[in-house]
């Protein structure tokens, strides 16, 4: 039995946690579940709302073999992964937490399942996260809050006027370096992905028309500031937000991982790239290197028998009704399935809370699956497994995200800037692959989204590939927060 503990600070602060530990091999000890094929992974789940029970079994596949866990020949061993934070609340019985985990590992009929066994990047829980941006006003009606309150500490890192500011004077020496050449376009193009309530557009904004007076080079003239973000009624209301500065600002509702397609006129113009926790609200699947070899992680989203019981009674509906009410709730809508189905849901508030509800009550199993050859895997379109090969050869036993959806924003951005333009994107990135084996870094439910940290290493990797280099750096301005920049332009 190999138990690895990923010992992050607040494991190292809590005592509950670490005596939990000893009840939790007494449990294993006792079950009926053969050790020598047994892993366990202790994590200190930082997200209050995640998709994981306080502990959980992974079968891992059988190279060669149809991946049917029910089936010990398909599987090579289990692993048992477990929740320290909340084995360390009062009234956590552990070694019933570890018995219930092994006895509904064979008991899958007792769930009410939502999709197949896909790819992380393909699960359901992105629909939902769709969803939230797509209907968000819905959302915040029935929450009777902004989507930015819900954020640690009620509000958005990326609205600082103090990192505007410096933003804006470099793009001011620079602009004025190639003026003296005359090699400044008369157009001056900035973007912004990820607009949030349009309050770090305005800050700009504002930070901008300011210096400009004092630098008396009447650059605002020219500028044009493009705001983009996936959600209509977000880029409605930063709209709304900077309506005064007029034909200077423009708003284009697009899909961050696919930029070529709405803005690649703007290739080779683009002097700044601004993006604030956009990349760690998309789409990524993980992979995983278990004694040698490579796994990708497959997963299937679920409720609880026990949950699907109390939704159900909750709306009147059948158990059996869930999963495809669910499908179709992520097809339309809630409106729309209120207006469809209204001896069901008589109103978009009533659909909004059957929503609600199954987000709140989602959980998602997880397995390995080998990897034939990473060559063989699709990261994006355009790029394959290989481009892990170098991470996971340097970690030894690790598991760490693709951050599919980053990788394929990132590489269509790059392309929009200006020779000497650069991409500034404030998120929250590992800078290293080793802290995956000292962690949890997502997935984590933030109000209605999904939420993952980012494979920052990754994308340093292509970027360096297509000739830019990359940097990370602290937020200046919140020193202690999570969130760090990552800079980056073509290579010198």
């Amino acid at each position: 039995m190999d138990i690895d503990i990923r010992a992050a600070h607040r494991l190292r602060e809590s005592a509950g946690a670490q005596a939990a530990i000893g009840p939790l091999v007494g449990a294993l000890c006792a079950a009926d579940v053969d050790l020598t094929r047994l892993r366990v992974s202790c994590d200190w789940i930082q997200y209050k709302n995640n998709f994981r029970e306080t502990a959980m079994v992974r079968p891992v596949i059988a190279a060669g073999v149809a991946p049917d866990p029910g089936d010990d020949a398909a599987v090579d061993g289990i692993e048992l992964a477990v929740d320290l934070r909340r084995c360390a609340q009062p009234g956590t019985e552990v070694a019933a937490e570890v018995d219930a985990a092994l006895a509904d590992f064979y008991a899958t009929d007792a769930k009410v399942w939502l999709e197949p066994w896909v790819p992380g990047s393909g699960s359901c829980v992105w629909r939902f996260n769709a969803l939230y941006w797509q209907a968000l006003a819905m959302w915040e009606k029935a929450t009777g809050r902004e989507y930015e309150h819900a954020l640690p500490g009620g509000e958005s890192d990326a609205r600082n006027a103090a990192a505007a500011r410096e933003l804006i004077l470099d793009l001011f020496k620079l602009w004025d370096e190639l003026g003296a050449r005359r090699a400044l376009p008369e157009e001056l193009y900035v973007i912004e992905l990820g607009v949030g309530n349009g309050g770090q557009a305005r800050t700009w904004l504002d930070a901008f028309t300011e210096l400009d007076r004092r630098h008396g080079r009447d650059y605002y003239r020219r500028l044009h500031y493009l705001m983009g973000d996936y959600s209509a009624h977000v880029l409605d209301r930063a709209r709304q937000e900077v309506a005064h500065y007029g034909d200077h600002v423009s708003g284009l509702v697009l899909e961050a991982t696919r930029l070529s397609g709405s803005v690649g006129f703007l290739a080779g113009k683009a002097f700044l790239v601004y993006i604030s926790n956009v990349y760690d609200n998309l789409p990524t699947d993980e992979v995983a290197s278990i004694k040698g070899r490579v796994y990708l992680v497959q997963v299937r989203a679920y409720l609880s028998a026990s949950a699907a019981a109390r939704i159900a009674a909750q709306f009147g509906l059948a158990e059996r009704e869930l999963a495809p009410l669910t499908e179709r709730l992520l097809r339309i809508g809630p409106e729309l399935l209120s207006e469809s189905l209204p001896d069901k849901f008589a109103d978009p508030g009533q659909a909004t809370a059957f929503w609600q509800a199954m987000w709140d009550a989602l959980r998602q199993a997880e397995r390995y699956v080998p990897l034939e050859g990473l060559d063989t895997y699709q990261v994006t379109p355009s790029l394959t497994g290989e481009i892990l090969r170098p991470l996971l050869a340097a970690e030894g036993d690790v598991r760490m995200h693709v951050s599919n959806g980053a990788l394929a924003s990132f590489a269509d951005t790059l392309p929009l800037l200006h020779p000497f333009g650069q991409v500034v994107c404030r998120d929250l990135f590992l800078t290293g692959t080793d802290q995956y084996g000292s962690g949890f870094y997502g997935p984590g439910k933030y109000d209605g989204s999904t939420v993952n940290w980012v494979n920052g290493p990754l994308l340093a990797l292509l970027a360096n590939r297509r000739g830019f280099g990359v940097r990370f750096s602290q937020f200046k301005e919140r020193p202690a927060a999570n969130i760090k920049t990552l800079t980056a332009q073509v290579r010198d």
